[in-house]
């Protein structure tokens, strides 16, 4: 709830950010970049002996498996603030996320998590079932017991 409203703070100091030569980038909140720099840190050593194009079978419940979950949802908070930001703030927040590389890493991490074939196995799925139901077409609960 609290990272639509963050951008707001930014907006007000936007105006000083003009006429400069240099090649402008604003930050995203520091502490949701500082979470995001060591869980790309912690993931880059999970992943690395994995390929781009193969993927890695991360263990539900595992510490893995903890680790990346908290990556994705660092991710989706990170979007929900970009959402919420105007079109001028956009540009200086996708600057700072260019040249800190973290979009390029998010995208290496995703081709090595996406699984080949991301079939889903509800509780409603059938074995001989023309239209087979994959994770893209199914809608996903996340109810936390």
């Amino acid at each position: 709830r609290l990272m639509p409203e963050l951008p707001k703070f930014d907006d007000e100091d936007l105006k000083s950010y003009g006429d400069e030569e240099e090649e402008l980038a604003l930050s995203p909140p520091a502490a949701l970049m500082s979470i995001l720099a060591t869980q790309e840190l912690l993931l880059e050593n999970i992943l690395e002996c994995i390929p781009v194009g193969e993927f890695a079978v991360i263990q539900p419940l595992s510490d893995e498996f903890c680790l990346v979950l908290g990556y994705l949802l660092t991710w989706k908070l990170t979007l929900a603030f970009f959402k919420a930001a105007s079109s001028q703030l956009r540009v200086l927040y996708s600057q700072y996320l260019r040249r800190t590389k973290s979009l390029n890493k998010l995208l290496y991490h995703l081709f090595r998590l996406m699984p080949e074939n991301p079939v889903f196995s509800g509780p409603t799925s059938e074995v001989l079932n023309k239209d087979t139901k994959t994770f893209f077409t199914e809608e996903l609960h996340l109810d936390v017991k």
